[in-house]
Protein backbone atom coordinates (compact mmCIF):
# COMPACT_ATOMS: atom_id res chain seq x y z
CA UNK A 1 0.00 0.00 0.00
CA UNK A 2 1.47 3.31 -0.76
CA UNK A 3 2.20 5.77 1.99
CA UNK A 4 -0.27 8.64 0.90
CA UNK A 5 -3.73 7.32 -1.12
CA UNK A 6 -7.03 9.62 -1.02
CA UNK A 7 -8.92 6.31 -0.20
CA UNK A 8 -8.65 3.05 0.62
CA UNK A 9 -10.78 0.42 -0.79
CA UNK A 10 -12.41 -1.77 2.10
CA UNK A 11 -13.87 -4.93 0.54
CA UNK A 12 -15.92 -7.09 1.96
CA UNK A 13 -15.66 -10.42 1.28
CA UNK A 14 -12.84 -13.02 -0.06
CA UNK A 15 -14.06 -14.60 -3.11
CA UNK A 16 -13.26 -14.73 -6.88
CA UNK A 17 -15.87 -10.98 -6.70
CA UNK A 18 -13.99 -10.03 -4.27
CA UNK A 19 -10.37 -10.75 -5.99
CA UNK A 20 -12.34 -9.45 -9.78
CA UNK A 21 -13.23 -5.68 -7.30
CA UNK A 22 -9.37 -5.37 -5.73
CA UNK A 23 -7.59 -5.89 -9.33
CA UNK A 24 -10.01 -3.36 -10.69
CA UNK A 25 -8.63 -1.28 -7.97
CA UNK A 26 -5.43 -2.22 -8.39
CA UNK A 27 -5.32 -1.74 -12.21
CA UNK A 28 -6.74 1.83 -12.29
CA UNK A 29 -5.06 3.00 -9.32
CA UNK A 30 -2.09 0.71 -7.90
CA UNK A 31 -4.29 0.48 -4.62
CA UNK A 32 -3.91 -2.62 -2.57
CA UNK A 33 -7.11 -3.23 -1.56
CA UNK A 34 -8.17 -4.56 2.15
CA UNK A 35 -10.95 -7.02 3.16
CA UNK A 36 -12.73 -8.22 5.94
CA UNK A 37 -14.69 -11.33 5.90
CA UNK A 38 -15.75 -14.55 7.06
CA UNK A 39 -12.60 -16.22 6.10
CA UNK A 40 -10.05 -16.29 3.74
CA UNK A 41 -11.06 -17.96 0.44
CA UNK A 42 -8.66 -18.96 -2.29
CA UNK A 43 -8.83 -16.19 -4.54
CA UNK A 44 -7.71 -13.91 -2.23
CA UNK A 45 -4.79 -16.24 -0.58
CA UNK A 46 -0.91 -15.22 -1.15
CA UNK A 47 -2.12 -11.89 -2.98
CA UNK A 48 -0.31 -8.56 -2.97
CA UNK A 49 -2.99 -6.58 -4.41
CA UNK A 50 -5.53 -7.57 -1.50
CA UNK A 51 -5.08 -9.06 1.89
CA UNK A 52 -7.86 -10.04 4.29
CA UNK A 53 -7.21 -8.17 7.48
CA UNK A 54 -9.98 -9.23 9.95
CA UNK A 55 -11.63 -12.88 9.88
CA UNK A 56 -14.96 -12.22 11.62
CA UNK A 57 -16.77 -15.72 11.55
CA UNK A 58 -20.25 -14.32 13.12
CA UNK A 59 -19.88 -11.19 10.60
CA UNK A 60 -23.72 -11.48 9.41
CA UNK A 61 -24.61 -10.80 13.01
CA UNK A 62 -25.65 -7.07 12.64
CA UNK A 63 -24.38 -6.42 15.93
CA UNK A 64 -21.04 -7.99 15.17
CA UNK A 65 -20.85 -6.23 11.56
CA UNK A 66 -20.92 -3.36 12.56
CA UNK A 67 -18.37 -3.36 15.70
CA UNK A 68 -16.08 -5.08 13.80
CA UNK A 69 -16.40 -2.18 11.12
CA UNK A 70 -16.18 0.51 13.94
CA UNK A 71 -12.74 -1.10 15.68
CA UNK A 72 -11.09 -1.94 11.99
CA UNK A 73 -11.14 1.82 11.27
CA UNK A 74 -10.54 3.21 13.97
CA UNK A 75 -7.25 1.11 13.75
CA UNK A 76 -6.73 1.75 9.99
CA UNK A 77 -6.85 5.70 11.10
CA UNK A 78 -4.28 5.60 14.23
CA UNK A 79 -1.87 3.36 11.80
CA UNK A 80 -2.34 5.58 9.00
CA UNK A 81 -3.08 9.25 10.28
CA UNK A 82 -4.35 11.70 7.50
CA UNK A 83 -7.23 12.46 6.22
CA UNK A 84 -7.28 8.61 3.66
CA UNK A 85 -11.35 7.83 3.11
CA UNK A 86 -12.04 4.23 3.40
CA UNK A 87 -14.44 3.26 0.63
CA UNK A 88 -16.76 0.45 1.62
CA UNK A 89 -17.47 -1.94 -1.36
CA UNK A 90 -19.75 -5.18 -0.56
CA UNK A 91 -19.39 -7.96 -2.78
CA UNK A 92 -22.22 -10.23 -1.62
CA UNK A 93 -25.51 -10.76 -0.97
CA UNK A 94 -25.23 -10.87 3.10
CA UNK A 95 -22.89 -8.23 2.88
CA UNK A 96 -25.34 -5.51 1.24
CA UNK A 97 -27.89 -6.70 3.43
CA UNK A 98 -25.98 -5.60 6.06
CA UNK A 99 -24.77 -2.66 4.65
CA UNK A 100 -28.42 -1.29 3.78
CA UNK A 101 -29.63 -2.08 7.34
CA UNK A 102 -26.75 -0.69 9.19
CA UNK A 103 -26.11 2.12 7.11
CA UNK A 104 -26.78 4.91 9.46
CA UNK A 105 -24.55 3.26 12.07
CA UNK A 106 -21.22 3.84 9.01
CA UNK A 107 -22.11 6.58 7.81
CA UNK A 108 -19.23 9.34 8.27
CA UNK A 109 -16.93 6.66 8.94
CA UNK A 110 -16.87 4.54 5.91
CA UNK A 111 -17.66 5.82 1.81
CA UNK A 112 -20.47 4.78 0.12
CA UNK A 113 -23.89 5.44 -1.23
CA UNK A 114 -26.42 2.37 -1.21
CA UNK A 115 -30.32 1.93 -1.58
CA UNK A 116 -32.79 2.09 1.43
CA UNK A 117 -34.31 -0.98 3.36
CA UNK A 118 -37.79 -1.22 1.56
CA UNK A 119 -36.20 -1.76 -1.79
CA UNK A 120 -33.75 -4.10 -0.88
CA UNK A 121 -36.70 -6.02 0.40
CA UNK A 122 -38.55 -5.69 -2.80
CA UNK A 123 -35.87 -6.75 -4.83
CA UNK A 124 -34.02 -9.42 -2.87
CA UNK A 125 -36.90 -11.05 -2.09
CA UNK A 126 -37.54 -13.27 -5.80
CA UNK A 127 -41.31 -13.26 -5.04
CA UNK A 128 -41.67 -9.41 -4.79
CA UNK A 129 -38.90 -9.25 -7.53
CA UNK A 130 -41.28 -10.13 -10.18
CA UNK A 131 -44.08 -8.18 -9.00
CA UNK A 132 -41.50 -4.95 -9.88
CA UNK A 133 -40.83 -6.88 -12.85
CA UNK A 134 -44.44 -7.02 -14.07
CA UNK A 135 -45.04 -3.38 -13.25
CA UNK A 136 -42.02 -2.17 -15.19
CA UNK A 137 -42.75 -5.26 -18.22
CA UNK A 138 -40.08 -7.27 -18.16
CA UNK A 139 -40.56 -11.07 -19.22
CA UNK A 140 -39.88 -13.64 -16.48
CA UNK A 141 -40.54 -17.48 -16.34
CA UNK A 142 -43.96 -18.96 -15.38
CA UNK A 143 -43.52 -18.77 -11.69
CA UNK A 144 -44.66 -20.07 -8.65
CA UNK A 145 -43.82 -20.81 -5.16
CA UNK A 146 -44.20 -23.44 -2.33
CA UNK A 147 -43.82 -23.20 1.38
CA UNK A 148 -42.44 -25.61 4.33
CA UNK A 149 -45.99 -25.84 5.06
CA UNK A 150 -47.43 -26.67 1.57
CA UNK A 151 -44.66 -28.23 -0.26
CA UNK A 152 -46.07 -31.69 -0.33
CA UNK A 153 -49.63 -30.75 -1.85
CA UNK A 154 -48.16 -27.90 -4.07
CA UNK A 155 -49.82 -28.06 -7.84
CA UNK A 156 -47.79 -27.29 -11.08
CA UNK A 157 -49.39 -24.58 -13.45
CA UNK A 158 -46.53 -25.46 -16.03
CA UNK A 159 -45.07 -28.68 -17.40
CA UNK A 160 -41.94 -30.38 -16.34
CA UNK A 161 -38.76 -29.56 -16.54
CA UNK A 162 -39.18 -27.69 -13.80
CA UNK A 163 -36.30 -25.39 -11.86
CA UNK A 164 -36.29 -25.33 -7.81
CA UNK A 165 -34.21 -22.34 -6.12
CA UNK A 166 -34.43 -20.79 -2.85
CA UNK A 167 -36.55 -17.82 -2.19
CA UNK A 168 -33.98 -16.55 0.45
CA UNK A 169 -30.33 -17.10 -0.69
CA UNK A 170 -28.76 -16.56 2.17
CA UNK A 171 -30.62 -18.37 4.55
CA UNK A 172 -30.16 -20.91 1.35
CA UNK A 173 -26.34 -20.23 1.28
CA UNK A 174 -26.76 -21.53 5.52
CA UNK A 175 -28.07 -24.97 5.08
CA UNK A 176 -26.76 -28.29 4.69
CA UNK A 177 -28.29 -31.39 3.31
CA UNK A 178 -27.12 -34.05 1.04
CA UNK A 179 -26.78 -33.11 -2.75
CA UNK A 180 -27.45 -30.32 -2.49
CA UNK A 181 -27.15 -27.41 -4.92
CA UNK A 182 -27.09 -24.07 -5.90
CA UNK A 183 -30.30 -24.62 -8.52
CA UNK A 184 -32.19 -27.79 -9.28
CA UNK A 185 -33.97 -29.07 -12.29
CA UNK A 186 -36.61 -31.53 -11.61
CA UNK A 187 -37.26 -33.73 -14.73
CA UNK A 188 -40.57 -35.04 -13.54
CA UNK A 189 -42.54 -35.11 -10.55
CA UNK A 190 -41.07 -37.79 -8.48
CA UNK A 191 -37.95 -36.06 -8.96
CA UNK A 192 -39.07 -32.79 -8.07
CA UNK A 193 -40.88 -34.22 -4.78
CA UNK A 194 -37.32 -35.80 -3.87
CA UNK A 195 -35.83 -32.38 -4.36
CA UNK A 196 -38.29 -30.65 -2.36
CA UNK A 197 -38.08 -33.09 0.47
CA UNK A 198 -34.56 -33.05 0.75
CA UNK A 199 -34.09 -29.09 0.38
CA UNK A 200 -36.69 -29.06 3.61
CA UNK A 201 -34.99 -31.52 5.54
CA UNK A 202 -33.04 -28.77 6.27
CA UNK A 203 -32.55 -25.78 8.41
CA UNK A 204 -34.38 -24.31 5.46
CA UNK A 205 -37.58 -23.60 5.57
CA UNK A 206 -38.48 -20.27 3.52
CA UNK A 207 -40.10 -20.16 0.41
CA UNK A 208 -38.57 -21.66 -2.77
CA UNK A 209 -39.21 -20.46 -6.17
CA UNK A 210 -40.35 -23.29 -8.90
CA UNK A 211 -39.86 -21.91 -12.65
CA UNK A 212 -40.87 -23.19 -15.99
CA UNK A 213 -37.50 -24.23 -18.15
CA UNK A 214 -36.95 -21.98 -20.65
CA UNK A 215 -35.25 -24.02 -23.64
CA UNK A 216 -31.72 -23.49 -24.72
CA UNK A 217 -28.05 -24.14 -23.43
CA UNK A 218 -25.31 -22.03 -21.28
CA UNK A 219 -25.11 -19.46 -24.44
CA UNK A 220 -28.54 -18.56 -23.97
CA UNK A 221 -27.81 -16.71 -20.96
CA UNK A 222 -27.30 -13.62 -20.30
CA UNK A 223 -25.52 -11.17 -17.62
CA UNK A 224 -26.32 -7.53 -17.58
CA UNK A 225 -24.12 -4.89 -15.01
CA UNK A 226 -25.19 -1.85 -13.93
CA UNK A 227 -23.71 1.31 -11.80
CA UNK A 228 -26.76 3.61 -11.00
CA UNK A 229 -24.55 6.72 -9.37
CA UNK A 230 -25.43 8.79 -6.24
CA UNK A 231 -28.22 10.68 -8.62
CA UNK A 232 -30.13 7.68 -9.12
CA UNK A 233 -28.99 8.05 -12.57
CA UNK A 234 -27.28 4.72 -14.65
CA UNK A 235 -24.31 5.46 -15.29
CA UNK A 236 -22.41 1.97 -17.08
CA UNK A 237 -24.02 -0.36 -18.88
CA UNK A 238 -22.75 -3.83 -19.83
CA UNK A 239 -24.21 -6.86 -21.51
CA UNK A 240 -22.39 -10.24 -21.61
CA UNK A 241 -23.40 -13.25 -23.89
CA UNK A 242 -22.48 -16.54 -21.60
CA UNK A 243 -20.26 -19.26 -23.26
CA UNK A 244 -20.50 -21.83 -20.44
CA UNK A 245 -22.14 -21.95 -16.82
CA UNK A 246 -20.49 -23.60 -14.00
CA UNK A 247 -21.59 -27.17 -12.95
CA UNK A 248 -20.31 -28.14 -10.45
CA UNK A 249 -23.16 -28.24 -7.22
CA UNK A 250 -22.45 -25.02 -5.28
CA UNK A 251 -21.73 -23.54 -8.86
CA UNK A 252 -24.83 -23.94 -11.16
CA UNK A 253 -25.75 -20.87 -12.26
CA UNK A 254 -22.34 -19.07 -12.25
CA UNK A 255 -20.90 -17.99 -15.30
CA UNK A 256 -17.63 -19.52 -16.31
CA UNK A 257 -16.79 -17.78 -19.53
CA UNK A 258 -18.67 -14.55 -21.45
CA UNK A 259 -17.78 -12.64 -24.36
CA UNK A 260 -19.78 -8.92 -24.25
CA UNK A 261 -22.86 -8.17 -26.22
CA UNK A 262 -24.60 -5.60 -26.99
CA UNK A 263 -28.76 -4.86 -27.36
CA UNK A 264 -29.54 -1.44 -27.76
CA UNK A 265 -33.42 -2.30 -26.96
CA UNK A 266 -32.73 -4.24 -23.48
CA UNK A 267 -30.07 -1.52 -22.45
CA UNK A 268 -32.96 1.37 -22.67
CA UNK A 269 -35.24 -1.00 -20.61
CA UNK A 270 -33.04 -1.69 -17.78
CA UNK A 271 -31.79 2.27 -17.05
CA UNK A 272 -35.34 3.72 -17.37
CA UNK A 273 -36.01 0.61 -14.47
CA UNK A 274 -33.06 1.11 -12.76
CA UNK A 275 -34.26 4.68 -12.28
CA UNK A 276 -37.78 4.80 -12.18
CA UNK A 277 -37.22 2.56 -8.67
CA UNK A 278 -34.33 4.68 -7.96
CA UNK A 279 -31.71 2.65 -7.58
CA UNK A 280 -28.32 2.94 -6.34
CA UNK A 281 -25.05 1.12 -6.52
CA UNK A 282 -24.25 -1.76 -8.67
CA UNK A 283 -26.98 -3.89 -10.39
CA UNK A 284 -26.22 -7.35 -11.57
CA UNK A 285 -28.92 -9.46 -13.52
CA UNK A 286 -29.38 -12.82 -14.69
CA UNK A 287 -31.33 -13.64 -17.78
CA UNK A 288 -32.02 -16.48 -20.50
CA UNK A 289 -33.27 -16.03 -24.25
CA UNK A 290 -35.90 -17.42 -25.14
CA UNK A 291 -36.41 -18.77 -29.18
CA UNK A 292 -39.69 -19.06 -28.80
CA UNK A 293 -40.73 -15.94 -28.54
CA UNK A 294 -37.42 -13.57 -28.64
CA UNK A 295 -37.74 -12.14 -25.98
CA UNK A 296 -35.70 -12.24 -22.66
CA UNK A 297 -36.30 -14.19 -19.52
CA UNK A 298 -35.16 -12.45 -16.41
CA UNK A 299 -34.32 -14.91 -13.60
CA UNK A 300 -32.96 -12.47 -10.59
CA UNK A 301 -30.91 -9.33 -9.86
CA UNK A 302 -28.27 -9.47 -7.80
CA UNK A 303 -27.84 -5.80 -5.81
CA UNK A 304 -24.45 -5.75 -6.23
CA UNK A 305 -21.56 -6.33 -9.10
CA UNK A 306 -21.40 -10.28 -9.94
CA UNK A 307 -18.38 -12.57 -9.40
CA UNK A 308 -18.51 -12.49 -13.55
CA UNK A 309 -18.49 -8.79 -13.27
CA UNK A 310 -14.63 -8.68 -14.16
CA UNK A 311 -15.90 -8.85 -17.40
CA UNK A 312 -16.76 -5.27 -18.02
CA UNK A 313 -13.36 -4.56 -16.13
CA UNK A 314 -11.70 -6.67 -19.06
CA UNK A 315 -13.49 -5.24 -22.30
CA UNK A 316 -11.96 -1.51 -20.84
CA UNK A 317 -14.60 -0.49 -18.25
CA UNK A 318 -13.00 -0.37 -15.08
CA UNK A 319 -15.95 -0.77 -12.19
CA UNK A 320 -13.73 0.49 -10.11
CA UNK A 321 -13.25 4.13 -11.84
CA UNK A 322 -17.17 4.27 -12.13
CA UNK A 323 -17.56 3.71 -8.17
CA UNK A 324 -14.68 6.25 -7.14
CA UNK A 325 -15.44 9.09 -9.42
CA UNK A 326 -18.97 8.69 -8.31
CA UNK A 327 -18.84 8.05 -4.47
CA UNK A 328 -15.25 9.83 -3.71
CA UNK A 329 -15.03 12.10 -6.26
CA UNK A 330 -18.35 13.28 -6.97
CA UNK A 331 -17.87 13.30 -10.64
CA UNK A 332 -21.03 14.18 -13.38
CA UNK A 333 -20.62 10.93 -15.00
CA UNK A 334 -22.63 10.21 -18.30
CA UNK A 335 -24.55 7.10 -19.47
CA UNK A 336 -21.93 4.91 -21.47
CA UNK A 337 -22.80 2.08 -23.08
CA UNK A 338 -20.30 -1.11 -23.08
CA UNK A 339 -19.51 -2.39 -26.71
CA UNK A 340 -16.03 -3.35 -26.40
CA UNK A 341 -15.51 -7.23 -26.71
CA UNK A 342 -13.31 -9.73 -24.24
CA UNK A 343 -13.55 -13.08 -24.02
CA UNK A 344 -13.49 -13.39 -20.26
CA UNK A 345 -13.19 -17.08 -18.19
CA UNK A 346 -12.21 -18.44 -15.31
CA UNK A 347 -11.95 -21.83 -16.68
CA UNK A 348 -9.23 -23.65 -19.47
CA UNK A 349 -9.90 -22.50 -22.74
CA UNK A 350 -10.13 -26.18 -24.10
CA UNK A 351 -13.34 -26.51 -21.87
CA UNK A 352 -14.87 -23.69 -24.15
CA UNK A 353 -14.24 -25.28 -27.30
CA UNK A 354 -15.25 -28.65 -26.18
CA UNK A 355 -18.41 -28.03 -23.96
CA UNK A 356 -19.63 -25.02 -26.01
CA UNK A 357 -22.40 -26.20 -28.89
CA UNK A 358 -23.09 -23.05 -30.25
CA UNK A 359 -20.62 -22.28 -33.49
CA UNK A 360 -20.96 -19.38 -34.03
CA UNK A 361 -19.88 -18.55 -30.67
CA UNK A 362 -17.02 -20.84 -30.33
CA UNK A 363 -15.83 -18.99 -33.66
CA UNK A 364 -15.77 -15.50 -31.92
CA UNK A 365 -14.17 -17.31 -28.96
CA UNK A 366 -11.21 -18.56 -31.34
CA UNK A 367 -10.74 -14.99 -33.10
CA UNK A 368 -10.52 -13.00 -29.61
CA UNK A 369 -8.38 -15.73 -28.51
CA UNK A 370 -6.29 -15.09 -31.82
CA UNK A 371 -5.88 -11.61 -31.07
CA UNK A 372 -5.10 -11.71 -27.46
CA UNK A 373 -8.39 -10.47 -26.03
CA UNK A 374 -8.84 -12.96 -23.58
CA UNK A 375 -8.75 -12.09 -19.53
CA UNK A 376 -9.43 -14.61 -16.55
CA UNK A 377 -9.79 -12.66 -13.56
CA UNK A 378 -8.12 -15.12 -11.22
CA UNK A 379 -4.43 -15.06 -13.34
CA UNK A 380 -3.32 -11.45 -13.12
CA UNK A 381 0.34 -10.19 -14.31
CA UNK A 382 0.51 -7.93 -11.38
CA UNK A 383 0.21 -10.10 -9.07
CA UNK A 384 2.28 -13.04 -9.70
CA UNK A 385 4.23 -15.25 -6.83
CA UNK A 386 4.74 -19.23 -6.80
CA UNK A 387 2.15 -20.20 -4.72
CA UNK A 388 -0.92 -18.11 -6.45
CA UNK A 389 0.59 -19.94 -9.48
CA UNK A 390 0.79 -23.26 -8.27
CA UNK A 391 -3.39 -22.49 -6.60
CA UNK A 392 -4.34 -21.51 -10.06
CA UNK A 393 -2.82 -24.03 -11.92
CA UNK A 394 -4.45 -26.36 -9.46
CA UNK A 395 -7.96 -24.97 -9.60
CA UNK A 396 -7.53 -24.94 -13.23
CA UNK A 397 -7.15 -28.48 -13.37
CA UNK A 398 -10.03 -29.29 -11.29
CA UNK A 399 -12.37 -28.01 -13.65
CA UNK A 400 -11.52 -30.83 -16.01
CA UNK A 401 -12.51 -32.99 -13.19
CA UNK A 402 -15.40 -30.37 -12.56
CA UNK A 403 -16.90 -30.38 -16.33
CA UNK A 404 -16.38 -34.51 -16.69
CA UNK A 405 -18.01 -35.27 -12.98
CA UNK A 406 -21.07 -32.47 -13.26
CA UNK A 407 -21.89 -31.53 -16.43
CA UNK A 408 -25.36 -31.13 -17.60
CA UNK A 409 -26.18 -33.04 -13.67
CA UNK A 410 -28.96 -30.94 -11.87
CA UNK A 411 -30.97 -33.33 -10.18
CA UNK A 412 -30.68 -35.02 -6.51
CA UNK A 413 -27.48 -36.97 -7.09
CA UNK A 414 -23.59 -36.63 -7.64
Amino acid sequence: MTDKIEFQPILLGSDINVYGMARSFHEEYGIRSLAIGKGVLGPCTASSIVSVEVVEPNLEDDEVFVKTLLNFSEKFHREHPGDCKLLLVPCGDNYIKLLVRNQEKLRGTYEFECIDEPLLMRLSMKESFYEVCTEHGFSFPKTTTCSYEDHESIELPFDFPVIIKPSNSVAYWNCRFPHKKKVFVAQNREEFEKILTAIYSSSYHDHLILQEYIPGDDSNMRVMNCYCGRDKKVKLIALGNALLEEHSPEGIGSYAAIINGFDEKLNEQMKTFLEDIGYIGFANFDMKYDSRDGTYKLFEMNLRQGRSSFFVTAAGYNLAKWLVDDVIYHKELPCTVATNQVLWTIIPKKIIFEYVQDEKLKAQARKLVKEKKVCDSYYYKGDRSLKRWIHFQKNQLHYFEKYKRYFGNKGLRD
